[in-house]
């Protein structure tokens, strides 16, 4: 009995020891404690010269790191490990994660500068009332070319990009729910569609559109369409921005029938530990002057009014980048799918990069 006794004490002792040494080495890392944010976001998008400043203002340490896709990012917080105090999802991932139950609600009572936010892109169906998520950016899915091997008028539409003109000369980004959109949009069809025809429709189309393609990549086509390596691409707008700061000859395009509008938003996991240092940060970059100098820096659409205004009138008044709501109206914003369409949709996008021509 006294073995067994001594037995128990010594494990217990270890898992002591162990717990003991996963928080200093957390705070040694900077990943928890009252005086570290621990942030999770995309890479490049924010100013680094901003989160020194968050740093000087506030006292907090800002431990950052960034994910690549919204699938990754869900799957590692829902893992756990790592608290995250903040992080910047996609429309209808935030609400997947209102689903599982994986955020927090804001407490707007504590928010300070949530005005400057323009109404069009508050409430939205992804979050009413915005009670989970603040806006951070937005923007669209659309076409870049280059004038030197395509002329202004050719390339306006979706359609436009099976040109045979295009063999070989066409960049798509790696996306499922971007390339098999695109396809539904063409034929008149909803980007969000479960309906089976539809979709069948759709990859059969892209199907036929591989003759044009030369890759499909990510990060990439910022450094082809630059380097003129590719006639079009499809891209986001940010993206598209930044290409176009780099070439003159290139040009971004919203096709008229209906493209993807999307939302990236600030939300507050449910295991997050500094909930006060959460809304510091929301706080800090509503105002205007930061979330314009991020927009300035990042190229995407900002959604706060006050900061659009500070913003260069060559950027501010670009319909590129700020579309019209003529334009708007016809775009449209990802919804959760759901497990088994989300499942189609990654089962159709493989088939469509294994054909072959």
């Amino acid at each position: 009995m006294k073995k067994l006794q001594s037995l128990l004490i010594g494990i217990l002792a270890i898992i002591l020891i162990l717990f003991l040494g996963v928080q200093q080495l957390e705070k040694a890392s900077g990943m928890s404690g009252a005086d570290t944010l621990t942030i999770y976001n995309w890479g490049d998008y924010i100013d680094p010269d901003l989160l020194r400043k968050f740093e000087k203002e506030s006292g907090y340490k800002v431990n950052y790191e960034t994910f690549d896709s919204n699938e990754a990012m869900f799957t590692k917080i829902q893992q756990g490990g790592t608290a995250y105090d903040i992080t910047i999802p996609s429309e209808y991932m935030i609400q997947k994660m209102m689903k599982e139950k994986m955020l927090l609600p804001i407490d707007h009572k504590k928010l300070k500068g949530i005005e400057n936010i323009d109404d069009r892109f508050l409430n939205l169906d992804f979050d009413p009332q915005n009670k989970y998520s603040i806006p951070y950016f937005w923007g669209t899915l659309g076409i870049i070319y280059n004038d030197k091997f395509i002329g202004e008028d050719e390339i306006k539409h979706w359609d436009d990009l099976w040109k045979p003109e295009l063999k070989d000369n066409l960049m798509l980004i790696d996306g499922a729910r971007e390339v098999l959109g695109l396809s539904l949009n063409s034929l008149g069809y909803s980007l969000n569609s479960k309906n089976n025809q539809e979709l069948r429709e759709a990859t059969d189309k892209l199907n036929k559109l591989t003759t044009n393609v030369k890759a499909i990549v990510a990060d990439e086509i910022k450094m082809y369409m630059i380097n003129e390596e590719s006639a079009a691409a499809v891209t986001f707008s940010g993206e598209a921005a930044e290409m176009l700061d780099g070439n003159e000859h290139l040009h971004y395009v919203i096709p008229s029938e209906g493209s993807n509008l999307w939302f990236d938003n600030i939300v507050i996991p449910k295991t997050a530990k500094n909930i006060k240092g959460s809304y510091e940060f929301i706080n800090f970059m509503l105002r205007p002057e930061n979330a314009a100098q991020n927009a300035e820096y990042i190229g995407y659409s900002t959604p706060n009014k006050a900061a659009k205004k500070l913003l260069p009138k060559e950027i501010s008044s670009d319909e590129q980048f700020y579309p019209s709501d003529e334009v708007i109206k016809h775009l449209e914003v990802y919804e959760d799918l759901g497990a088994k369409y989300l499942g189609i949709y990654n089962d159709l996008f493989l088939e469509f990069k294994m054909y072959r021509r």
